[in-house]
Protein backbone atom coordinates (compact mmCIF):
# COMPACT_ATOMS: atom_id res chain seq x y z
CA UNK A 1 0.00 0.00 0.00
CA UNK A 2 1.44 3.58 -0.95
CA UNK A 3 2.53 5.61 2.15
CA UNK A 4 0.55 9.01 2.41
CA UNK A 5 3.10 10.89 1.18
CA UNK A 6 3.38 9.64 -2.21
CA UNK A 7 -0.47 9.85 -2.27
CA UNK A 8 -0.64 13.36 -1.30
CA UNK A 9 2.02 14.02 -4.16
CA UNK A 10 0.13 12.44 -6.91
CA UNK A 11 -3.55 14.09 -6.07
CA UNK A 12 -1.17 17.62 -5.79
CA UNK A 13 -0.38 17.66 -9.48
CA UNK A 14 1.86 20.55 -9.23
CA UNK A 15 5.17 18.53 -8.79
CA UNK A 16 7.37 20.49 -11.15
CA UNK A 17 10.72 19.37 -12.66
CA UNK A 18 11.96 19.52 -8.88
CA UNK A 19 9.41 16.64 -7.58
CA UNK A 20 9.49 14.77 -10.73
CA UNK A 21 13.32 14.55 -10.83
CA UNK A 22 13.08 13.47 -6.64
CA UNK A 23 10.10 11.27 -6.98
CA UNK A 24 11.96 9.74 -9.88
CA UNK A 25 15.54 9.45 -8.40
CA UNK A 26 13.81 7.65 -5.55
CA UNK A 27 11.60 5.20 -7.76
CA UNK A 28 14.55 4.11 -10.13
CA UNK A 29 16.63 2.54 -6.87
CA UNK A 30 13.50 0.55 -5.71
CA UNK A 31 14.04 -3.23 -7.13
CA UNK A 32 10.94 -4.40 -5.31
CA UNK A 33 8.73 -1.88 -7.91
CA UNK A 34 11.01 -2.65 -10.91
CA UNK A 35 10.58 -6.73 -10.26
CA UNK A 36 6.72 -6.26 -10.33
CA UNK A 37 6.80 -4.16 -13.79
CA UNK A 38 9.58 -6.34 -15.32
CA UNK A 39 7.13 -9.21 -14.60
CA UNK A 40 3.82 -7.55 -15.61
CA UNK A 41 5.35 -6.24 -18.91
CA UNK A 42 6.92 -9.48 -19.49
CA UNK A 43 3.71 -10.85 -19.82
CA UNK A 44 2.42 -8.19 -21.91
CA UNK A 45 5.63 -8.77 -24.32
CA UNK A 46 4.70 -12.16 -24.44
CA UNK A 47 1.20 -11.69 -25.45
CA UNK A 48 1.69 -8.85 -28.55
CA UNK A 49 3.18 -10.99 -31.04
CA UNK A 50 0.21 -13.36 -30.88
CA UNK A 51 -2.03 -10.39 -31.51
CA UNK A 52 -0.41 -9.27 -34.23
CA UNK A 53 -0.58 -12.52 -36.11
CA UNK A 54 -3.65 -11.36 -37.13
CA UNK A 55 -3.25 -8.85 -39.59
CA UNK A 56 -1.55 -10.32 -42.66
CA UNK A 57 -0.13 -6.90 -43.19
CA UNK A 58 0.80 -5.19 -39.98
CA UNK A 59 2.69 -2.26 -41.48
CA UNK A 60 0.07 -1.28 -44.26
CA UNK A 61 -2.45 -1.83 -41.01
CA UNK A 62 -0.73 0.83 -38.99
CA UNK A 63 -0.40 3.32 -41.89
CA UNK A 64 -3.93 3.02 -42.74
CA UNK A 65 -5.07 3.69 -38.93
CA UNK A 66 -2.38 6.45 -39.32
CA UNK A 67 -4.27 7.65 -42.39
CA UNK A 68 -7.74 7.14 -40.99
CA UNK A 69 -6.95 9.26 -37.69
CA UNK A 70 -5.11 12.19 -40.08
CA UNK A 71 -8.05 12.54 -41.84
CA UNK A 72 -10.10 12.51 -38.76
CA UNK A 73 -7.57 15.46 -37.19
CA UNK A 74 -7.45 17.30 -39.95
CA UNK A 75 -11.39 17.65 -40.83
CA UNK A 76 -12.07 17.26 -36.44
CA UNK A 77 -14.79 20.92 -37.18
CA UNK A 78 -16.50 18.83 -39.56
CA UNK A 79 -16.67 15.55 -37.78
CA UNK A 80 -17.65 16.37 -34.81
CA UNK A 81 -20.21 18.97 -36.14
CA UNK A 82 -21.74 15.55 -38.00
CA UNK A 83 -21.50 13.48 -34.69
CA UNK A 84 -23.51 15.54 -32.79
CA UNK A 85 -26.31 15.96 -35.56
CA UNK A 86 -26.55 12.17 -35.60
CA UNK A 87 -26.84 11.55 -31.92
CA UNK A 88 -28.79 14.45 -31.01
CA UNK A 89 -31.44 12.94 -34.24
CA UNK A 90 -31.71 9.93 -31.56
CA UNK A 91 -32.56 11.73 -28.80
CA UNK A 92 -28.92 12.16 -26.74
CA UNK A 93 -28.08 15.24 -25.89
CA UNK A 94 -24.23 17.02 -26.82
CA UNK A 95 -21.99 19.45 -24.51
CA UNK A 96 -19.03 20.86 -25.63
CA UNK A 97 -16.45 21.88 -22.58
CA UNK A 98 -13.72 24.31 -23.18
CA UNK A 99 -11.95 23.05 -19.82
CA UNK A 100 -12.27 21.11 -16.94
CA UNK A 101 -14.52 23.30 -14.92
CA UNK A 102 -17.01 23.30 -17.78
CA UNK A 103 -17.15 19.67 -17.96
CA UNK A 104 -17.66 19.18 -14.34
CA UNK A 105 -20.38 21.59 -13.71
CA UNK A 106 -22.07 19.87 -16.87
CA UNK A 107 -21.65 16.56 -14.79
CA UNK A 108 -23.10 17.99 -11.29
CA UNK A 109 -26.04 19.95 -12.99
CA UNK A 110 -27.21 16.55 -14.58
CA UNK A 111 -26.68 14.75 -11.60
CA UNK A 112 -28.39 17.11 -9.40
CA UNK A 113 -31.45 17.34 -11.31
CA UNK A 114 -31.45 13.81 -11.23
CA UNK A 115 -30.92 13.49 -7.43
CA UNK A 116 -28.11 11.70 -7.52
CA UNK A 117 -26.56 10.24 -5.18
CA UNK A 118 -24.39 7.48 -6.58
CA UNK A 119 -22.57 7.32 -9.83
CA UNK A 120 -21.09 3.94 -11.33
CA UNK A 121 -18.01 4.72 -13.40
CA UNK A 122 -15.96 2.82 -15.95
CA UNK A 123 -12.71 3.15 -16.41
CA UNK A 124 -11.83 6.57 -18.32
CA UNK A 125 -8.32 8.44 -18.24
CA UNK A 126 -10.53 11.76 -19.18
CA UNK A 127 -12.27 11.83 -16.04
CA UNK A 128 -8.57 11.23 -14.13
CA UNK A 129 -7.90 14.41 -16.61
CA UNK A 130 -10.33 16.72 -14.82
CA UNK A 131 -10.26 15.21 -11.06
CA UNK A 132 -13.98 13.63 -11.62
CA UNK A 133 -14.16 11.58 -8.38
CA UNK A 134 -12.81 14.29 -5.97
CA UNK A 135 -15.32 16.71 -7.57
CA UNK A 136 -18.08 14.63 -6.88
CA UNK A 137 -17.13 13.74 -3.41
CA UNK A 138 -16.73 16.89 -2.93
CA UNK A 139 -20.38 17.37 -4.09
CA UNK A 140 -21.94 14.42 -1.46
CA UNK A 141 -22.35 12.40 -4.20
CA UNK A 142 -20.73 8.97 -4.32
CA UNK A 143 -18.57 7.93 -7.46
CA UNK A 144 -17.33 4.32 -7.79
CA UNK A 145 -14.45 3.18 -9.96
CA UNK A 146 -16.07 0.00 -11.20
CA UNK A 147 -13.20 -1.36 -13.51
CA UNK A 148 -10.94 -3.67 -11.13
CA UNK A 149 -7.80 -1.92 -11.65
CA UNK A 150 -9.23 1.44 -11.12
CA UNK A 151 -11.39 -0.31 -8.05
CA UNK A 152 -7.82 -1.24 -6.48
CA UNK A 153 -6.46 2.09 -7.01
CA UNK A 154 -9.77 3.93 -5.89
CA UNK A 155 -9.45 1.58 -2.35
CA UNK A 156 -5.81 2.50 -2.03
CA UNK A 157 -5.95 6.20 -2.68
CA UNK A 158 -4.24 6.47 -5.75
CA UNK A 159 -4.58 7.67 -9.04
CA UNK A 160 -4.23 4.85 -12.41
CA UNK A 161 -0.45 3.92 -12.25
CA UNK A 162 -0.89 3.25 -16.12
CA UNK A 163 -3.54 4.35 -19.19
CA UNK A 164 -4.65 0.79 -19.62
CA UNK A 165 -3.51 -1.04 -16.78
CA UNK A 166 -4.18 0.99 -13.15
CA UNK A 167 -2.69 -1.15 -11.03
CA UNK A 168 -0.12 -2.54 -13.12
CA UNK A 169 3.30 -2.20 -10.07
CA UNK A 170 0.87 -4.14 -7.62
CA UNK A 171 1.68 -7.49 -7.02
CA UNK A 172 -1.21 -10.13 -6.27
CA UNK A 173 -0.07 -10.07 -2.54
CA UNK A 174 -0.58 -6.62 -2.33
CA UNK A 175 -3.70 -6.45 -3.72
CA UNK A 176 -4.79 -8.96 -1.20
CA UNK A 177 -3.70 -7.32 1.79
CA UNK A 178 -5.34 -4.31 0.31
CA UNK A 179 -8.61 -5.78 0.34
CA UNK A 180 -8.06 -7.37 3.74
CA UNK A 181 -7.44 -3.86 4.93
CA UNK A 182 -10.40 -2.20 3.40
CA UNK A 183 -13.33 -4.51 2.85
CA UNK A 184 -12.68 -6.94 5.90
CA UNK A 185 -11.93 -10.15 3.30
CA UNK A 186 -9.50 -13.01 4.48
CA UNK A 187 -5.75 -11.78 3.64
CA UNK A 188 -4.22 -14.37 1.46
CA UNK A 189 -6.97 -14.40 -1.29
CA UNK A 190 -5.89 -15.82 -4.91
CA UNK A 191 -6.76 -13.13 -7.31
CA UNK A 192 -10.23 -15.40 -8.95
CA UNK A 193 -11.39 -14.83 -4.99
CA UNK A 194 -10.27 -11.19 -5.13
CA UNK A 195 -12.08 -10.68 -8.24
CA UNK A 196 -15.22 -12.17 -6.83
CA UNK A 197 -14.88 -10.13 -3.73
CA UNK A 198 -15.31 -7.06 -6.19
CA UNK A 199 -17.45 -8.24 -8.40
CA UNK A 200 -20.15 -8.99 -5.20
CA UNK A 201 -19.60 -5.30 -3.93
CA UNK A 202 -19.78 -3.53 -7.54
CA UNK A 203 -22.61 -5.48 -8.76
CA UNK A 204 -24.95 -4.19 -5.79
CA UNK A 205 -24.04 -0.40 -6.92
CA UNK A 206 -24.61 -0.71 -10.29
CA UNK A 207 -28.51 -1.30 -9.26
CA UNK A 208 -28.00 2.09 -6.80
CA UNK A 209 -26.94 4.26 -9.14
CA UNK A 210 -28.79 6.46 -10.39
CA UNK A 211 -26.29 7.77 -12.99
CA UNK A 212 -23.10 5.96 -15.04
CA UNK A 213 -20.51 7.65 -16.41
CA UNK A 214 -18.49 6.31 -19.20
CA UNK A 215 -15.58 7.30 -21.27
CA UNK A 216 -15.32 6.39 -25.26
CA UNK A 217 -12.36 4.84 -26.71
CA UNK A 218 -13.54 6.26 -30.27
CA UNK A 219 -16.01 8.82 -31.45
CA UNK A 220 -17.75 7.35 -34.80
CA UNK A 221 -19.18 10.40 -36.82
CA UNK A 222 -20.83 8.85 -39.77
CA UNK A 223 -22.74 7.09 -37.30
CA UNK A 224 -23.07 9.50 -34.28
CA UNK A 225 -22.27 6.88 -31.68
CA UNK A 226 -19.51 6.41 -29.20
CA UNK A 227 -17.44 2.89 -29.31
CA UNK A 228 -16.61 1.37 -26.28
CA UNK A 229 -14.09 -1.62 -26.06
CA UNK A 230 -13.57 -3.57 -22.74
CA UNK A 231 -12.81 -6.87 -20.63
CA UNK A 232 -14.79 -7.24 -18.03
CA UNK A 233 -18.54 -5.88 -18.72
CA UNK A 234 -18.44 -2.97 -16.28
CA UNK A 235 -18.41 -0.51 -19.21
CA UNK A 236 -22.10 -2.05 -20.43
CA UNK A 237 -23.22 -2.18 -17.18
CA UNK A 238 -22.37 1.77 -15.92
CA UNK A 239 -24.04 3.04 -18.93
CA UNK A 240 -26.79 0.76 -19.00
CA UNK A 241 -27.72 0.30 -15.74
CA UNK A 242 -28.55 3.92 -14.35
CA UNK A 243 -31.39 6.00 -16.09
CA UNK A 244 -28.69 8.69 -17.09
CA UNK A 245 -25.70 7.85 -19.23
CA UNK A 246 -23.06 10.41 -19.48
CA UNK A 247 -20.05 9.90 -21.63
CA UNK A 248 -16.99 12.43 -21.28
CA UNK A 249 -14.48 11.95 -24.08
CA UNK A 250 -11.84 13.88 -25.80
CA UNK A 251 -12.42 15.73 -28.69
CA UNK A 252 -9.67 13.78 -30.45
CA UNK A 253 -11.40 10.45 -29.93
CA UNK A 254 -13.17 11.18 -33.45
CA UNK A 255 -12.70 8.68 -36.30
CA UNK A 256 -14.68 8.76 -39.41
CA UNK A 257 -16.93 5.77 -40.26
CA UNK A 258 -18.02 3.17 -38.36
CA UNK A 259 -16.27 1.05 -41.27
CA UNK A 260 -13.03 1.90 -39.56
CA UNK A 261 -14.01 0.08 -36.42
CA UNK A 262 -12.68 -3.09 -37.83
CA UNK A 263 -9.48 -1.81 -38.31
CA UNK A 264 -9.10 0.30 -35.02
CA UNK A 265 -10.59 -2.31 -32.45
CA UNK A 266 -8.20 -4.94 -33.60
CA UNK A 267 -5.51 -2.50 -33.23
CA UNK A 268 -6.04 -1.44 -29.88
CA UNK A 269 -6.46 -4.50 -28.21
CA UNK A 270 -3.68 -5.83 -29.99
CA UNK A 271 -1.18 -3.32 -28.69
CA UNK A 272 -2.76 -2.64 -25.34
CA UNK A 273 -3.25 -5.93 -24.03
CA UNK A 274 -2.03 -8.49 -26.97
CA UNK A 275 -5.83 -9.71 -27.61
CA UNK A 276 -6.97 -9.98 -31.20
CA UNK A 277 -9.70 -8.42 -29.95
CA UNK A 278 -11.52 -7.67 -26.93
CA UNK A 279 -14.01 -9.52 -25.04
CA UNK A 280 -16.37 -6.88 -24.77
CA UNK A 281 -17.23 -4.23 -27.98
CA UNK A 282 -20.17 -1.71 -27.90
CA UNK A 283 -21.50 0.70 -29.98
CA UNK A 284 -23.72 3.59 -28.28
CA UNK A 285 -25.78 5.26 -30.22
CA UNK A 286 -28.37 7.56 -27.83
CA UNK A 287 -30.62 6.69 -25.00
CA UNK A 288 -33.45 4.08 -25.31
CA UNK A 289 -35.65 4.07 -28.20
CA UNK A 290 -39.53 4.32 -27.84
CA UNK A 291 -39.13 0.33 -29.27
CA UNK A 292 -36.35 -0.68 -26.94
CA UNK A 293 -37.05 -2.01 -23.29
CA UNK A 294 -33.64 -1.35 -22.00
CA UNK A 295 -30.78 1.29 -21.54
CA UNK A 296 -31.02 4.50 -20.08
CA UNK A 297 -33.86 7.10 -20.50
CA UNK A 298 -30.99 9.78 -21.28
CA UNK A 299 -27.64 10.01 -22.95
CA UNK A 300 -24.83 13.04 -22.89
CA UNK A 301 -21.81 13.31 -24.60
CA UNK A 302 -19.58 15.58 -23.10
CA UNK A 303 -17.05 16.52 -26.17
CA UNK A 304 -13.94 18.10 -24.19
CA UNK A 305 -11.49 20.00 -25.38
CA UNK A 306 -9.12 21.18 -22.36
CA UNK A 307 -6.10 21.98 -24.11
CA UNK A 308 -6.15 19.81 -26.98
CA UNK A 309 -7.14 22.47 -29.56
CA UNK A 310 -3.61 23.71 -28.30
CA UNK A 311 -2.21 20.98 -30.01
CA UNK A 312 -4.52 21.03 -32.94
CA UNK A 313 -3.00 24.47 -34.05
CA UNK A 314 0.51 23.30 -34.23
CA UNK A 315 1.04 22.02 -37.50
CA UNK A 316 3.51 19.68 -35.91
CA UNK A 317 2.79 19.01 -32.78
CA UNK A 318 -0.99 17.56 -33.84
CA UNK A 319 0.22 14.46 -34.80
CA UNK A 320 -0.14 13.48 -31.47
CA UNK A 321 -3.75 13.32 -31.37
CA UNK A 322 -3.96 10.81 -33.53
CA UNK A 323 -3.05 8.35 -30.38
CA UNK A 324 -5.59 5.65 -29.59
CA UNK A 325 -4.85 5.18 -25.69
CA UNK A 326 -3.21 1.64 -26.30
CA UNK A 327 -0.96 1.72 -23.93
CA UNK A 328 2.43 0.34 -25.77
CA UNK A 329 4.58 3.09 -25.87
CA UNK A 330 4.28 3.13 -21.91
CA UNK A 331 5.12 -0.15 -22.12
CA UNK A 332 8.36 -0.08 -24.39
CA UNK A 333 9.85 3.38 -22.17
CA UNK A 334 12.93 2.78 -20.97
CA UNK A 335 12.57 5.86 -18.40
CA UNK A 336 8.78 4.57 -17.75
CA UNK A 337 10.03 1.57 -16.79
CA UNK A 338 12.48 2.63 -14.31
CA UNK A 339 10.56 5.44 -12.56
CA UNK A 340 7.21 4.47 -13.00
CA UNK A 341 3.87 6.31 -13.75
CA UNK A 342 3.17 7.93 -10.73
CA UNK A 343 6.37 9.82 -10.90
CA UNK A 344 5.12 12.12 -13.74
CA UNK A 345 2.84 13.49 -11.37
CA UNK A 346 0.43 13.54 -14.83
CA UNK A 347 -2.27 12.35 -15.89
CA UNK A 348 -0.92 10.88 -18.97
CA UNK A 349 2.64 9.50 -18.12
CA UNK A 350 5.12 7.55 -20.11
CA UNK A 351 6.30 9.32 -24.17
CA UNK A 352 2.46 9.89 -25.31
CA UNK A 353 2.35 11.89 -21.40
CA UNK A 354 5.07 13.82 -21.79
CA UNK A 355 4.22 14.86 -25.51
CA UNK A 356 0.35 15.81 -24.29
CA UNK A 357 1.18 17.50 -21.06
CA UNK A 358 3.11 20.62 -21.67
CA UNK A 359 0.15 21.26 -24.13
CA UNK A 360 -2.75 20.38 -22.35
CA UNK A 361 -1.25 22.04 -18.87
CA UNK A 362 1.13 24.42 -19.42
CA UNK A 363 4.84 24.04 -21.06
CA UNK A 364 6.32 26.19 -18.33
CA UNK A 365 5.46 24.07 -15.32
CA UNK A 366 5.65 20.89 -17.77
CA UNK A 367 8.49 21.53 -20.28
CA UNK A 368 10.93 19.27 -17.91
CA UNK A 369 9.30 16.20 -19.34
CA UNK A 370 10.38 16.09 -22.74
CA UNK A 371 13.63 16.03 -21.37
CA UNK A 372 12.67 12.82 -19.62
CA UNK A 373 13.85 10.45 -22.42
CA UNK A 374 16.77 8.37 -23.79
CA UNK A 375 15.21 9.60 -27.58
CA UNK A 376 15.75 5.72 -28.14
CA UNK A 377 13.23 5.95 -30.96
CA UNK A 378 11.35 2.87 -29.49
CA UNK A 379 8.21 4.53 -28.46
CA UNK A 380 7.76 5.84 -32.24
CA UNK A 381 8.70 2.38 -33.43
CA UNK A 382 5.92 0.45 -31.21
CA UNK A 383 3.30 2.98 -31.85
CA UNK A 384 0.19 1.52 -33.86
CA UNK A 385 -0.44 4.85 -35.64
CA UNK A 386 3.01 5.40 -35.79
CA UNK A 387 3.08 9.02 -34.08
CA UNK A 388 6.64 10.01 -33.82
CA UNK A 389 6.77 10.32 -30.46
CA UNK A 390 10.91 11.37 -30.08
CA UNK A 391 10.62 13.21 -32.54
CA UNK A 392 7.78 15.44 -30.92
CA UNK A 393 9.21 15.36 -27.51
CA UNK A 394 12.74 17.57 -29.48
CA UNK A 395 9.89 19.27 -31.01
CA UNK A 396 8.47 20.31 -27.39
CA UNK A 397 11.73 21.35 -26.04
CA UNK A 398 12.41 23.61 -29.30
CA UNK A 399 8.56 24.79 -28.48
CA UNK A 400 9.98 25.75 -24.86
CA UNK A 401 12.38 27.71 -25.99
CA UNK A 402 10.68 29.51 -28.42
CA UNK A 403 7.95 30.16 -25.90
CA UNK A 404 11.03 31.76 -23.75
CA UNK A 405 10.55 28.67 -20.56
CA UNK A 406 14.80 28.86 -21.26
CA UNK A 407 17.19 30.39 -19.16
CA UNK A 408 19.31 33.05 -20.05
CA UNK A 409 22.66 31.21 -18.88
CA UNK A 410 21.48 28.16 -20.70
CA UNK A 411 21.33 30.37 -23.96
CA UNK A 412 24.19 31.55 -23.57
CA UNK A 413 25.72 28.23 -22.98
CA UNK A 414 24.40 26.80 -25.97
CA UNK A 415 25.14 29.96 -28.21
CA UNK A 416 28.99 29.73 -26.72
CA UNK A 417 29.07 25.91 -27.74
CA UNK A 418 27.32 26.45 -31.53
CA UNK A 419 30.03 29.23 -31.99
CA UNK A 420 32.88 26.89 -30.82
CA UNK A 421 31.88 23.86 -32.74
CA UNK A 422 31.49 25.29 -36.42
CA UNK A 423 35.06 26.52 -35.35
CA UNK A 424 37.79 23.98 -36.04
CA UNK A 425 40.69 26.11 -34.67
CA UNK A 426 38.42 26.80 -31.33
CA UNK A 427 37.48 22.94 -30.80
CA UNK A 428 41.74 22.60 -30.48
CA UNK A 429 41.91 25.06 -28.44
CA UNK A 430 42.33 24.18 -24.93
CA UNK A 431 41.68 20.21 -24.82
CA UNK A 432 41.72 18.52 -21.63
CA UNK A 433 41.67 19.97 -18.21
CA UNK A 434 41.34 23.53 -20.02
CA UNK A 435 38.06 22.28 -22.26
CA UNK A 436 36.57 20.08 -19.03
CA UNK A 437 36.15 23.55 -16.92
CA UNK A 438 35.09 25.66 -19.16
CA UNK A 439 32.08 22.98 -20.34
CA UNK A 440 31.31 22.02 -17.32
CA UNK A 441 30.87 25.01 -16.21
CA UNK A 442 28.67 26.40 -18.83
CA UNK A 443 26.35 23.46 -18.70
CA UNK A 444 26.04 22.90 -14.30
CA UNK A 445 22.77 22.12 -14.49
CA UNK A 446 22.76 19.46 -17.38
CA UNK A 447 25.49 17.74 -14.88
CA UNK A 448 23.42 16.96 -11.59
CA UNK A 449 22.06 14.05 -13.53
CA UNK A 450 24.97 13.37 -15.86
CA UNK A 451 28.70 11.77 -15.19
CA UNK A 452 30.89 15.04 -15.87
CA UNK A 453 31.88 15.59 -19.31
CA UNK A 454 35.69 14.21 -19.95
CA UNK A 455 37.24 15.73 -22.79
CA UNK A 456 40.62 13.66 -24.24
CA UNK A 457 43.84 15.57 -23.82
CA UNK A 458 43.73 15.46 -28.23
CA UNK A 459 40.81 15.94 -30.56
CA UNK A 460 40.54 13.49 -33.36
CA UNK A 461 41.32 16.07 -35.86
CA UNK A 462 44.51 16.59 -34.18
CA UNK A 463 45.37 12.96 -33.58
CA UNK A 464 44.50 12.76 -37.65
CA UNK A 465 47.17 15.26 -38.38
CA UNK A 466 49.70 14.17 -36.49
CA UNK A 467 49.14 10.22 -37.93
CA UNK A 468 49.14 11.86 -41.64
CA UNK A 469 52.31 13.83 -41.18
CA UNK A 470 54.01 10.50 -39.65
Amino acid sequence: MADTATKADVHASTGGAAAFIARSTVKAADLDHRRKINFNIGKYNAAVPKGKAQFAELELARQLAKNRKWQAIEHLDESLLQFEAKFTARGGKVIWAENSAQALDAILQICREANCRTVVKSKSMVTEEIHLNAFLEGNNIESIETDLGEYIQQLDGEPPYHIVTPAMHKSKEDVARLFANKLGCEPNLSPEQLTQVARYKLRQKYVQAEVGITGANFIVADTGSIALTENEGNARLSCAFPNIHIAIVGIEKCIPSIHDLPLFWPMLSTYGTGQKVTVYNSLVSGPRQSNESDGPTQMFVILLDNGRTNLLANAHSREALYCIRCGSCLNACPVYKNIGGHSYLTTYSGPIGKVITPWLQGMHEYKHLSYASSLCGNCTAVCPVRINLHELLLHNRHEAVTQGESKLSERLAWKAWKTASLSRTMMNMGNGSLKNKVVNGLFSDWKKQHAPLDFSAKTFNQMWKEQEGK
